[in-house]
């Protein structure tokens, strides 16, 4: 029996998200060995630069994608009654989310 979704999909989120993670804190690591920001402001001046805050929402973006998959997979795992299930998976829905626009918003006014 299979299970609705499960499979290649799930597999292929948490690895791909995982690599693109993986660039990106080496990205931001070889920057700041290379050329490390002196103060807050330069720092903010970085961050504020679209290609990096681009990559930085696209990076946690692929991290809420990563925990969503795992935390799914173990709540699908170990919470067997139904009303039980959809209330966890709505509370880490509903936790992600709350992460995500919260990063959104600080990336967005780094910008300004």
């Amino acid at each position: 029996m299979r299970r609705p979704l499960g499979g290649l999909t799930p597999w292929l989120v948490q690895r791909l998200s995982a690599v693109f993670m993986l660039a990106f804190i080496g990205f931001v690591l070889a920057n700041f060995l290379v050329d490390p920001p002196a103060s807050y402001e330069a720092w903010r001046a970085w961050m504020g630069n679209p290609g990096v805050s681009v990559a930085a929402l696209l990076s946690f973006a692929a991290l809420l994608m990563h925990a969503w998959v795992g935390l799914r997979d173990v709540t699908l795992d170990y919470v067997k009654p139904l009303a039980a299930r959809v209330a966890v998976l709505a509370l880490i829905a509903t936790a992600l989310l709350g992460a995500g626009a919260w990063v959104f918003r600080i990336l967005w006014l780094v910008r300004a």
